[in-house]
């Protein structure tokens, strides 16, 4: 049963958590579905693409594809979701009215505590026709907010952008699911990030 909570619609709680007050367009989808389905998307996603919720779940993102989208843009996203890595491409997609439009997309893998792919986090930004570079700007602006961050603020942020929670960080640097909780606290601060998925769009954006 699909439901909507917090301007989030899904019929899977856990995948609700994971874009859970993001402001930017977001779906998750589930690789162990056929085609790798979108199963949760955010009303920020419904407004940006024009198409409702009904016509966006239990769909692969690539139908927001279209005649002038690039291919190669759209096999990078393959590849990424393959390997299982993070990744970004500023890609032309379209609305549901056919609207074309320039999408700066990152594509980022979670895995559960036994180190299982359990979803796929997907965020979508609108660029502005015309903007000069704008996927230099951001990437810049992400590289910069990264640079203020402590060692440990930055090992941290570079696991969550790989897909790991904090008891697999915890783990992987020997502290305690706590002083992870805290220093995950302090670099979302730092970085300005409003949720886990903006945390890791910028650091995909940085480059990391």
């Amino acid at each position: 049963m699909r439901v909507k909570r917090d301007g989030i619609f899904t019929s899977d709680p856990l995948a609700l958590d994971v874009i859970a007050t993001n402001p930017i367009a977001s779906v998750v989808s589930n690789p162990r579905l056929p085609d790798n389905p979108i199963i949760a998307c955010n009303q920020a996603f419904v407004d940006l693409t024009r198409y409702g919720e009904e016509e966006i779940l239990g769909r692969n993102c690539r139908f927001l594809a279209g005649s002038g989208t690039e291919p190669w843009l759209t096999d990078a996203i393959r590849k990424g979701v393959q390997q299982r890595k993070s990744v970004l491409v500023e890609i032309l997609n379209y609305k549901k009215d056919g609207t074309p439009f320039r999408n700066a997309v990152v594509v980022a893998p979670i895995f559960d505590e036994r180190n299982e792919l359990v979803y796929f986090h997907g965020s979508q930004v609108e660029l502005e026709e015309g903007a000069e570079a704008p996927m230099l700007t951001r990437r810049v602006r992400a590289a910069e907010k990264v640079k203020t961050l402590s060692k440990r603020q930055h090992e941290v942020l570079t696991m969550v952008a790989g897909g790991l929670r904090n008891k697999q960080i915890a783990y992987e640097l020997g502290l305690s699911e706590k002083t992870i909780k805290m220093h995950r606290g302090l670099a979302m601060e730092k970085l300005g990030a409003r949720s886990s998925a903006d945390m890791i769009r910028l650091a995909v954006e940085a480059g990391i």
